[in-house]
């Protein structure tokens, strides 16, 4: 049998899930701070759902669970691939959310302000920064379409990247009804609109002769292509530039409006700027779409967007929705390096007692658990082999019951 995980999953060591349950417990509280509540869903969902759900690329990587029993013997009969499976697990937590709400939005509030804090599974290639098994920390405002709850999910956002460590960052924003009015002024059809975004998401992966490459073996008109490649490759392009190809003016007003509130709840910590080539890849977003950059790490740490249309698909009734999702799993790599001086974790004491005192250790042990995380050890016959192994495993000190019962401090 195999010792080790399977491939784009991981083990983690208790120190390692010391700093992930620091920093989903930060997030939460943030999160909670700021008046959202928490739910769950199952990780589990009907493969129709998943299909529908214009996930943009993430539609190829659904981890899809065969059927059982008869339905299986019966789906293999018909020679069908796509019988085979009849659910899936999640890829993210948008799609979970919206059926959750769909099922269960008579017993909400509207707006509703919501948590996720959960595992997502995506059949990835196993790479760096690319696992098949992962956590996202979501936050959602369903019901109410003003651009107030961007400005909430962004300000919230950056409240619960600060308040774990993550200093360095900007906020870049977008709005697809921008996106898709300057690529029907360079002439491509509506229709192709996310065809089109999905090749311009691929921007910073193979620059701008790789877009107009891919367009051009998509089919589309090479004048449309010129034109867009040249509206994308004007420099600087603000907000006032966008006026000048955007037939959706209330699109630009929205986010120069959104912008100018994070600006000033931003006190200078971080700043939000209006990137024209965001997009965001999957096919649900309707409005709206950001994304937070690590500054130190070159990389997106967050992102998130409005997505009206998700709801309506389950209830014929469109409900308009906007979230902000964490990359946890990012933001805990970055910050493993840093585990040991994170703030607010406990330091952790030993305490060493004779087989005949673990009454008297505990009592011991709980008079210290106020300010430590205590945990009781046996003593050894060679205590130096005990003491380099909690010293190795980060404990700040120990204190043995049957001697002075001093604390011994291994890390001042």
């Amino acid at each position: 049998m195999k010792l080790t995980s399977v491939k784009g999953t991981n083990d983690y060591l208790p120190r390692e899930t010391a700093l992930r349950d620091f920093l989903q417990g930060k997030i939460l509280e943030t999160y909670r701070s700021c008046g959202f509540e928490r739910i769950t869903t199952p990780i589990l969902e009907d493969i129709e759902n998943l299909d529908k759900s214009e996930g943009g690329e993430n539609l190829g990587l659904i981890f899809k669970v065969m059927k059982r029993g008869d339905k299986l013997t019966e789906a293999l009969a018909g020679g069908n691939p796509k019988e085979l499976a009849d659910i899936g697990l999640r890829y993210d937590l948008t799609l979970p959310l919206s059926r959750y709400y769909a099922c269960h939005r008579n017993a909400l509030g509207t707006p509703f302000k919501v948590i996720q804090l959960d595992r997502v599974f995506r059949a990835e290639r196993p790479q760096k920064g690319r696992l098949r098994e992962f956590v996202q920390c979501d936050i959602d405002i369903l019901g109410s379409s003003s651009a107030n709850c961007e400005v909430e999910l962004i300000d919230t956002t950056a409240k619960a990247l600060l308040a774990v460590g993550i200093e360095h960052f900007k906020v870049r924003i977008n709005d697809r009804r921008i996106l898709k009015s300057l690529i029907s002024f360079a002439g491509f059809a509506e229709e192709d609109a996310d065809s089109v975004c999905i090749t311009l998401d691929k921007l910073d992966k193979i620059g701008a002769d790789g877009v107009k490459e891919e367009l051009l073996s998509k089919g589309f008109d090479p004048d449309s292509i010129e034109r867009f490649v040249s509206i994308m490759g004007i420099t600087p392009f603000t907000l006032e530039e966008a006026r000048k190809y955007c037939s959706d003016t209330e699109a630009v007003d929205s986010v120069a409006s959104i912008m100018a509130s994070v600006e000033a709840l931003s006190e200078g910590r971080y700043e939000i700027v209006y990137d024209r080539s965001l997009v965001r890849g999957q096919g649900y977003y309707t409005g709206t779409i950001f994304e937070v950059e690590s500054l130190d790490f070159g990389s997106s740490i967050a992102g998130g967007g409005r997505y009206d249309n998700m709801i309506g698909k389950f209830i014929g009734e469109n409900i308009p929705a906007v979230g902000f999702s964490i990359g946890f799993e990012r933001i805990a790599s970055i910050l493993s390096a840093k585990a040991d001086t994170l703030p607010s974790v406990k330091k952790r004491l030993a305490v060493i007692y004779s087989e005949s005192q673990v009454v008297s250790a505990i009592q011991t042990a709980d008079g210290y658990r106020k300010d430590y995380d205590v945990a009781l050890f046996e003593k050894p016959k060679k205590l130096g082999k005990l003491f380099a192994k909690l010293e190795e495993a980060g404990y700040y000190g120990c204190l043995i019951t049957d001697e002075s019962a001093e604390l011994k401090v291994f890390h001042a």
